[in-house]
């Protein structure tokens, strides 16, 4: 039980502490708000043009797939170091070790596989498919 003590003890300075920091800058901030503080720049600019910019798409999705994958690996690394104990502890069939990460993997192929015919992990067009592309529109 002390164990589930400590835990709890951490957690609970894990919260106390950054509710602390916003408290205490929610009492030392100025409280008159100067009006060049609600401008978009604050280094005297004068703004020019929308706020809103238009970014490409394909950033976010390679960035979600690599944290998919990368999570992916994670997950592999502790079952890889702890496959060859179960493997020779022979209280467990080979089945029941290699299943459930057979298929782990199986549903992270099927997932790049969609990815891959929707056109998520290619960066650039060839010819053909931009010409495609144009004809489609």
């Amino acid at each position: 039980m002390n164990d589930w003590i400590a835990i709890g003890a951490l957690a609970l300075v894990g919260l106390l502490i950054p509710l602390g920091m916003m408290a205490v800058s929610y009492l030392l901030r100025p409280t008159v708000p100067e009006t060049s503080k609600r401008a978009t720049y604050e280094s005297g600019e004068i703004p020019t043009g929308g706020t809103r910019v238009r970014f490409n798409i394909q950033y976010y999705t390679v960035a979600l797939l690599f944290l998919v994958f990368d999570i992916e690996t994670v997950l592999l690394f502790p079952w890889a170091v702890v496959y060859l104990d179960a493997v020779e502890s022979d209280s467990v069939s080979l089945l029941e070790i290699l299943g459930p990460m057979l298929l782990f993997v199986a549903i992270l192929l099927v997932g790049l596989a969609w990815a891959w015919r929707n056109g998520a992990v290619q960066w650039a067009q060839t010819p053909r498919q931009a010409a495609a592309d144009s004809d489609r529109q």
